[in-house]
């Protein structure tokens, strides 16, 4: 008898977020943009802006993929992503997201010292992509939900993913990550 593999659904997600208010020294923050795509089918990408979509829609939009989801992964998911979403839930009322198996490409990294772990090094190391650049007017603008700066922040979000897509692979190739671990919220 032959025992058949399910192949995981596998979400790849990223957000940007603003600063909204300070509480002590630490900012709360708004989420302005998600964005995710099933790993397996590029044409799959979805992303919700703040200033163009509902809010609690963009939240549900992207819970219902959480939902379908075996794994999500993302570059620090599971130190910022998830927490912030889950914040944006708890504020609007909405239920928290449920434990879900996460690949954090930067959490997950081996241990190392003396180069960094950003998406944005890693991407370059490996000669995959060039991350989106934004300075700080681009993000003035952009966190002001202004139409240019709208653009803009669909731009990065949405090539974070892309990005992701194609560091994650290379990172396994490579033997770079340690084992996935649950996020509990």
């Amino acid at each position: 008898m032959q025992i058949s593999k399910k192949k995981l659904r596998i979400l790849d997600l990223d957000i940007e977020n603003r600063p909204l208010s300070y509480w002590g020294e630490n900012p709360t923050s708004e989420i302005t943009a998600i964005a995710s795509c099933w790993t397996d089918d590029i044409g799959s990408l979805e992303v919700s802006l703040l200033g163009r979509d509902d809010p609690v829609e963009m939240l549900l939009a992207f819970v219902r993929r959480y939902v379908e989801a075996d794994v999500v992964t993302a570059h620090n998911i599971r130190g910022h992503d998830l927490p912030t979403i889950n914040g944006a839930l708890i504020e609007y009322g909405l239920p928290q997201l449920g434990p879900k198996m996460a690949v954090d490409t930067y959490l997950d990294m081996k241990k190392r010292k003396g180069i960094p772990a950003s998406q944005e090094y890693l991407l370059d190391l490996f000669n995959l992509s060039k991350k989106v650049h934004m300075g700080q007017d681009d993000w003035r603008e952009s966190n002001r939900l202004l139409g240019s700066g709208l653009s803009k922040t669909e731009r990065r979000c949405t090539q974070d993913v892309l990005d992701h897509m194609r560091l994650r692979p290379e990172m396994v190739k490579r033997g770079l990550l340690n084992s996935p671990k649950i996020w509990h919220p």
